[in-house]
């Protein structure tokens, strides 16, 4: 199996973990999300994008938006139908734009390091009009 391209994400959420009302934690089932399916949502669902621009904007395929669309949605259904906890977490993710990572680790530069923003006059696609950057480090977690 090859390995996973980063998806780039605007911003970490500030509440990350839901649970039912009046049910103790300690009782609870957790779900997790991961950082790119709730990128998926927040840039399908409440920014209101089609699956195209928001694709590009986290610098992925199209089909490969829809997957984790699709996995979020029936994450979010099952925790609300089963009455279960959701943590955001986790994820192939890179931050966009000046290269922060989470907490603010700093900047993140160096060889083979890929980015979110193209520089000034550059854009994200190929000539074969594909979104493909070659290899990029990511925050693998989860």
């Amino acid at each position: 199996m090859r390995p996973r391209r980063c998806r780039c994400i605007d911003r970490e959420p500030e509440v990350t973990y839901f649970k039912p009302q009046g049910v103790p934690v300690r009782e609870l089932e957790i779900i997790e999300l991961k950082l790119e399916e709730y990128e998926a949502l927040r840039l399908k669902d409440h920014e209101k994008l089609d699956q195209h621009a928001a694709a590009e904007k986290m610098t992925i395929s199209q089909p490969t938006f829809h997957r984790l669309y699709q996995e979020a949605r029936e994450k979010i259904a099952k925790a609300l139908v089963e009455g279960l906890a959701i943590k955001i977490t986790g994820g192939d993710y890179m931050p966009r734009k000046d290269g922060t990572g989470p907490e603010g680790k700093g900047p993140r530069t160096g060889r083979g390091f890929g980015r979110c923003s193209p520089k000034e006059g550059e854009t994200l696609q190929s000539p074969k009009g594909r979104l493909g950057l070659g290899r990029r480090m990511c925050n693998r977690n989860g």
